[in-house]
């Protein structure tokens, strides 16, 4: 067997992750376990990022109940599994109050992640967006933060409006805005669809990077979105969902018609043994 490459260590990861964000445009798939981990990496991928949902769905649980605790766990895991950067949706950070989440996001930089998301929605709220101000001062308190740490973990802002019943694109940008002013490295407006929305949205960053989330058939290439401007795109859990959704079809139809025909021409045992044999 050829000698194994020494894998690239965190500070080397942090550094490449800042590379891909100052320009052109690259595609951030979710892995939501170490598996779906590893075969992304090996299909070329140069970043992963984590998905809160399909996290959360593999565990038996809706998307946002997984504790701090256990997101944690799961993010030292994946980061310590791959070659690749790993970016962390860190949901709203797991705190309402800035100075807890400058907490936890010290937290979340020691798992040995390259990036990390907040967004500007509460959980388990009837709120769909926290106030104007105090989103800012969350992001702030996020920068702070990693300014602190010294370790250039990537910061992106996230604005859940078009997601959370507030699709509104004037407050939208003027989130965006004020989240890059206030120090995010990356912008992400998830649900946002069409090409005016999105172009008006890197537009409005002043050359900042924006994260495009691509989560179903919206008949974009990386192409179209690249010349739009788009510098990054991930597909949350999209993946996690489509293996979810074979999963499905596949004991249903044993269940209702007695039937195994969703079986035929699955990969096989030998070949997944192979792949991760080799890893």
């Amino acid at each position: 067997m050829p000698p194994q490459t020494p894998r690239p260590g965190i500070a080397e990861k942090r550094k490449v992750f800042a590379q891909l964000h100052e320009s052109g445009c690259f595609v951030i798939p979710n892995p939501w376990n170490i598996g779906s981990a590893r075969y992304l990496e090996a299909l070329g991928f140069k970043a992963l990022a984590s998905t809160s949902s399909g996290y959360a769905h593999s565990l038996g649980l809706p998307d946002g109940a997984v504790t701090l605790d256990a997101v944690l766990a799961h993010y030292r895991e994946l980061a310590a599994a791959t070659s690749v950067p790993l970016n962390a949706d860190f949901e709203n950070g797991f705190a309402d109050d800035p100075d807890a989440v400058a907490v936890n996001v010290d937290r979340c930089i020691d798992t040995g992640i390259s990036g990390l998301s907040i967004e500007d929605s509460p959980q388990h709220s009837d709120f769909p967006l926290y106030d104007y101000e105090l989103a800012l001062a969350r992001v702030r308190a996020a920068r702070a933060a990693i300014d602190r740490s010294g370790t250039g973990v990537v910061l992106t802002a996230r604005t859940e409006g078009f997601i959370r019943g507030r699709p509104d694109i004037e407050e939208t940008i003027r989130r965006l805005k004020a989240f890059a002013d206030a120090g995010a490295d990356c912008l992400y407006s998830p649900g946002i669809k069409t090409r005016e929305h999105i172009a008006a949205t890197v537009k409005a960053v002043g050359g900042k990077a924006i994260n495009f989330l691509n989560s179903g058939a919206f008949g974009y290439t990386v192409g179209d979105l690249a010349a739009l401007g788009v510098r990054r795109i991930s597909v949350g859990g999209t993946l996690a969902r489509v293996a979810m959704h074979g999963f499905i079809a596949a004991a249903t139809q044993i269940a209702k018609e007695g039937r195994f025909d969703a079986f035929a021409g699955v990969v096989s045992n030998a070949e997944l043994n192979r792949f991760f044999g080799e890893r």
